[in-house]
């Protein structure tokens, strides 16, 4: 009986055959573990670790080659190093447990073995706490560890296509530029649409899986000792490098992974920052690079080469000249972390000047390192090659007098910008210089002073035979300058408006103005908050008290104004209002502004861009006449044309879909950017969407390249900023080159987005019309369905807080911010994160797929006859395979149903106490699954899941062998701990470990939960 915690109840769900386990999961029931390796996920001989290696990366992508060969030896690899790490820490009878619960689980998804729910719920039952934290431990390393593999074989495969000189890949840059050369778009206008252009990932602490920073050390040494036994070793190296790894692996089995006090505010910025020491520092300036090279590569022209290997008439290689570089910051970060104020009491003005001093260190410990490195390496003398005369007044306004460098003007000269950016250093908050300067020197005004003396520095090697002197280290530096400036990310400020309204209230009623401002209609707050910003006068007075909310808020914004002083405008300039509802809603933070000096009316400028977020179904239904009538007013106009007729909007995929269902949702999204469209267009002013996707295809996630090319036309005109939260942070950007790949497919799918040509017939017009009304009625089926389940059948908040995590998710040091609104157990006080990564870690995922088979199968069904059902039927098809925008929907939901699984989600349903009520709410949900299952079948015609992606599909398989007993035993520590917290004082801080541990587990197996 599967998914059962007493023997009289019947199982809920037993996998069906057509979802069978894949065999290299498991090994022969056997085999005993002293023999042999329990953790080779593949049913081979583990291979000798000290043989010499075998992979030729450019043969492996030869036909007919095992493309993922090379990936399933690092699994066996790291597996094994794993089991011979808890061997030796835990001891063989620990060994044995581990290997029994993961051939159990196993079993359990085998069609023909009924027996193996019931034994694994009596062995995990059975497992002392000590067992219980040792095997829990043992799986969630395993999924670190194949990720790791994953990533490591994702750059494999890239450097193979690479060296076999394969063509451009799509969501590579060489790949949008090819496509934009067979359209006839010029390097002119890719260069001028660079100019204009932004692309900025924000970085939000919404942390379902934050790691510490000893567990992302170990990681990426571990990735690092991995890349390299692709290299040619010799035995005692390969040996080492053996050595090393199972180290690393020791290590972290000795290493406390999470965190196990309540996670500050402060904790949130350090964990941010470390992905740019890893990644961002040197991976966003590489990209600038490569968008450089690749256009002189595919629009070359006499004064511009590309920057590569060419061998001269002995067939010696040279390096040619790289090309120029485009002035222009078309690539940005942006964070929310210390500046999103949204439900979080946490953050506040020190916050935010925190996380501008945390910052303002990192860039700046990162560029005086460059600078100490450049010179050293800068040693052109004099006497041997001139330098112009810009560089040597540089280098005599240094502090550095010695005569032993008095030939050496690079030296000299650096040393004194190293000196004027330790000052700078000390004045912006940083403490600890770890280098003396020679010599004190005064600070840069700005970042501006400090990028034209390295340009100073450049052009004298430019002109001096040493152009190639500048490529390694000096040109990197110059971008990372230009790009992070003093500040390193655009810090957003967040607050939601109903506060806005209260304070604004506060002061109203102070300053004599109007007494209950909430109680007004909205022509009349209108009315009143233009008067207000009208008046040269401020509401705020010195001599009056305020509500504590009142000042808290009101020194946020003065905070800003610091800031921004302090640290250049780029450090803040965007003020997002959550629950935009009404015109007023923009108003109020403009006449707040006014009140910190950030709003100029007489001069028609905004310091803050003020940015509407529409979230709920009713807020982007009417998102496109809240920006009609604001832009129509006369002070609005007069802003945005100071912002260069921009204005950002922002969207917000999560609530959206806690809302209204994934079908619902993301129709919503497209309706409402299709209007934004047209309504910006009438007002002449360009639109700037941000999207605020989270990890979870049910909260915006997937891939963002599909994402992006399948908005709508006119929604990419180059300007997209997108929101990367949770673990996802972890996934892409904990590895540079993974990293520097996500940042360069943003990108790629910005410029294709942008520059292609969306011309259509008129006949590719009507049919898209036919696609968009078929849409419409689907989701408001969808809806329908989805609403029906989640909003009005009784017992439903009881069934979800009582058969997921949830209740667990927030009782754990996951983040700063609270998992619910308001204290209650509403859906609709529920954040939208600990929902889906509630969902996730049951392993159902509903928030991602639940109403389509209602919609698909009820649409199709209500046609007129067989003909018109055929028709129906026949037009589904057309749109997955010509409408980029369903396209991309029906991925996502297919990646969504391969990670879902009924039979574990059976075992989080024996949770529930009501049997009856587990049962009914339970078969809703497997019937709406299965019906989800044929209707996406019946549209793309293919009965497996990720038939397109077989490389996903196979990973995801493959994980099922680990990923499995982590649900299985957090389902048992979860039992236990809830029995336990009905006893006062009886909670077992081990159990309550253990779920955290096998949470983050979960999370990390699938990838993108959060």
């Amino acid at each position: 009986m599967l998914g059962t915690t007493n023997s009289s109840t019947r199982p809920l769900y037993r996998q069906p055959a057509a979802m069978p386990v894949d065999e290299s999961g498991a090994l022969p029931a056997a085999m005993p573990s002293h023999q042999s390796n329990p953790w080779s996920i593949m049913d081979k001989p583990a291979p000798d670790m000290n043989a010499p290696s075998t992979i030729d990366a450019s043969s492996t992508i030869a036909a007919g080659a095992d493309k993922d060969a090379p990936l399933k030896e690092d699994i066996r690899l790291l597996g094994r190093l794993l089991g011979d790490v808890l061997r030796a820490q835990e001891g063989e009878a620990v060994f044995d447990v581990v290997e029994t619960v993961r051939q159990t689980a196993v079993r359990f998804r085998r069609e023909d073995d009924q027996q193996a729910g019931a034994e694994l719920t009596t062995l995990l039952k059975k497992l002392t706490r000590e067992q219980t934290i040792s095997v829990v431990r043992a799986f969630s390393y395993f999924s670190h560890l194949a990720n790791i593999a994953e990533d490591q074989h994702h750059i494999r495969r890239r450097r193979a296509h690479l060296l076999a000189g394969s063509k451009p890949q799509p969501s590579s840059v060489a790949y949008a530029l090819e496509r934009l050369k067979g359209a006839g778009i010029g390097r002119d206008a890719i260069e001028a649409f660079l100019q204009d252009a932004l692309v900025s990932p924000v970085l939000t602490a919404h942390p379902t899986e934050v790691q510490r920073k000893s567990i992302l050390d170990a990681e990426h040494d571990i990735a690092r000792l991995l890349a390299e036994r692709d290299l040619p070793l010799t035995p005692k190296e390969r040996a080492r490098n053996l050595q090393l790894l199972q180290a690393r692996i020791a290590t972290l089995w000795q290493t406390r992974m999470l965190r196990y006090e309540k996670l500050t505010v402060a904790d949130e910025i350090e964990n941010a920052l470390s992905y740019y020491r890893i990644t961002f520092l040197r991976e966003l300036p590489a990209v600038y690079d490569d968008i450089e090279e690749e256009l002189a590569a595919h629009f070359p022209s006499p004064d511009d080469h590309p920057a590569a290997e060419v061998a001269d008439d002995d067939g010696v290689d040279s390096i040619v000249n790289a090309p120029a570089p485009i002035d222009a910051n078309y690539m940005q970060m942006g964070s929310w972390i210390g500046g999103d104020r949204d439900g979080n009491p946490n953050v506040n003005a020190a916050t935010m000047q925190r996380a501008l001093v945390r910052q303002a260190t990192t860039i700046f410990d990162f560029y005086l390192d460059e600078v100490h490195a450049l010179g050293a390496e800068l040693s052109p003398s004099t006497l041997l090659v001139p330098a112009s005369p810009a560089l040597q007044a540089l280098a005599d306004a240094s502090p550095d007098h010695s005569p032993h460098r008095s030939d050496e003007p690079y030296r000299r000269a650096l040393i004194g910008i190293y000196a004027r950016l330790a000052s700078s250093a000390r004045e912006l908050g940083a403490t600890n210089i770890l280098r003396k300067e020679v010599g004190h020197a005064d600070p840069y005004n700005d970042p501006a002073e400090f990028v034209a003396e390295l340009t100073t520095v450049d052009a004298s090697l430019a002109a001096n035979h040493g152009a190639i002197l500048a490529r390694p280290r000096l040109h990197g530096l110059l971008r990372a300058a230009r790009v992070f400036g003093f500040h390193l990310a655009t810090l957003d400020m967040r607050q939601s408006s109903d506060v806005h309204e209260r304070i604004l209230g506060d002061l109203f009623a102070r300053a004599g103005v109007q007494a209950d401002y909430a109680k007004l209609e909205e022509a009349g707050k209108v009315q009143l908050l233009l008067a207000e910003l009208a008046q040269p006068r401020l509401l705020y007075s010195p001599y009056e008290s305020y509500d504590e909310t009142t000042e808290s808020e009101l020194q946020v914004l003065r905070t800003a104004r610091e800031v921004r002083a302090r640290y250049g405008a780029r450090a803040i300039r965007n003020y997002i209002i959550s629950h935009t509802e009404t015109v007023s809603d923009l108003l109020e933070v403009f006449l707040l502004q006014k009140e910190a000096g950030l709003l100029h009316p007489g001069q028609g400028r905004a310091d803050v861009m003020v940015i509407p977020l529409f979230e709920t179904i009713p807020d982007l239904q009417r998102a496109s006449t809240i920006m009609a009538e604001w832009m129509a007013l006369p002070l609005v106009n007069e802003i945005i044309a100071n912002q260069g007729r921009l204005q950002e909007v922002m969207l917000g995929y999560s609530d959206s879909n806690k809302d209204g269902g994934f079908l619902t949702s993301n129709w919503e999204l497209y309706q409402a950017e299709l209007k934004l469209v047209q309504v910006f267009a009438d007002a002449n002013v360009k639109l700037r969407l941000f999207h605020g996707r989270g990890g979870t295809v049910g909260r915006g996630g997937g891939p963002s390249y599909d994402a992006i090319l399948a908005q709508p036309p006119g929604t990419v005109n180059g300007q997209v900023r997108l929101t990367e939260q949770g673990e996802i942070i972890s996934s892409k950007f904990s590895n540079p080159e993974i990293g520097r790949r996500n940042l360069e497919l943003l990108l790629a799918a910005t410029l294709e987005a942008g520059l292609m040509p969306h011309g259509e017939d008129r006949a590719q017009v009507e049919r898209l019309g036919c696609f968009e009304a078929a849409m419409a009625e689907l989701s408001q089926r969808a809806y329908q369905a989805y609403r029906d389940l989640v909003y009005e059948t009784p017992g439903f908040t009881d069934y979800f807080f009582a058969a997921t995590p949830i209740a667990e998710i927030a009782e754990l040091n996951l983040g700063s911010r609270p998992a619910s609104r308001k204290s209650t157990r509403r859906i609709e006080d529920l954040r939208a994160i600990p929902w889906s990564f509630s969902w996730g870690q049951c392993r159902l995922l509903l928030p991602g797929w639940f109403g389509f088979g209602a919609a698909v199968s009820g649409w199709i069904a209500d046609g007129a006859d067989d003909a018109d059902r055929e028709g129906r039927r026949a037009l589904l098809g057309e749109m997955a395979r010509h409408w980029p925008f369903f396209m991309t929907l029906l991925s996502n939901m297919d990646m969504v149903l391969a990670k879902s699984d009924l039979a574990i989600a059976s075992r989080y349903a024996e949770l529930v106490p009501d049997a009856l009520l587990r049962e009914r709410i339970f078969k809703r949900i497997a019937d709406e699954y299965h019906a989800t299952l044929r209707c996406l079948e019946l549209v793309t015609g293919n009965g497996e899941r990720l038939a397109g992606n077989p490389l996903l599909a196979r990973s995801i398989q493959n994980r099922f062998a680990y990923l499995d007993p982590l649900n299985h035993l957090q389902v048992e520590l979860i039992q236990r701990h809830r029995a336990l917290s009905k006893e006062p004082d009886q909670v077992d801080e081990r159990v309550h470990r253990g779920i955290h541990l096998s949470i983050n587990g979960v999370a990390a197996g699938l990838r993108n939960t959060g």
